[in-house]
């Protein structure tokens, strides 16, 4: 049996590399497109695990290095989100009221709607809510990246298990 491969530091990369992306905000449009950001840091995990270790990783290995990416992932983006919302707030709120204004036709239920959105900093329970979200999102995708990476880069070739002698063919 060969020995497990290390997860915490590559699971650490590509947590980082989903809170980052997923918290940016045009970037994390991205996140739109089938969770990309979160699948892309479970393959990075997974690429990352592989290069540390000289045997070939299980898919259990890379399922369970994506989630831990993805668990990561949703605690930076959660905690780097929340400055990000506070400086984007007045700009979405400016946003809205120029869309509503520019539009006449509107509903009125619409333009109450828009107008009584709280755009800004979210509260304790927002944060917690999107915290939970990008959680889940995070485990789920997390794990299937890691188990895309494990399928582009496990290692075809094994060397042979520690305390075996390998015998050469004669010339």
């Amino acid at each position: 049996m060969y020995p497990a491969p290390a997860k915490q530091q590559p699971a650490l990369y590509g947590g980082l590399f989903i809170g980052v992306l997923s918290a940016l905000p045009i970037i994390s449009a991205g996140n739109c497109v089938c969770c990309m950001w979160v699948i892309g840091g479970g393959v990075l995990a997974t690429y990352l695990m592989q290069q540390n270790h000289p045997y070939p990783i299980t898919a259990a290995d890379g399922a369970l290095v994506g989630l831990l990416a993805g668990l990561v992932g949703g605690v930076v983006g959660t905690i780097l989100s929340i400055p990000i919302d506070m400086m984007m707030g007045p700009v979405m709120k400016q946003m809205m009221e120029r869309i509503i204004a520019s539009n006449p036709d509107f509903p009125s239920e619409t333009r109450t709607m828009l107008e009584n959105m709280n755009v800004g900093a979210p509260g304790v329970v927002g944060t917690l809510m999107k915290l939970m979200t990008f959680m889940v999102v995070g485990v789920i995708f997390g794990m299937l990246g890691g188990l895309l990476g494990v399928a582009l880069f496990k290692k075809k070739d094994t060397p042979p298990p520690p305390g075996t002698v390998e015998v050469l063919p004669p010339v």
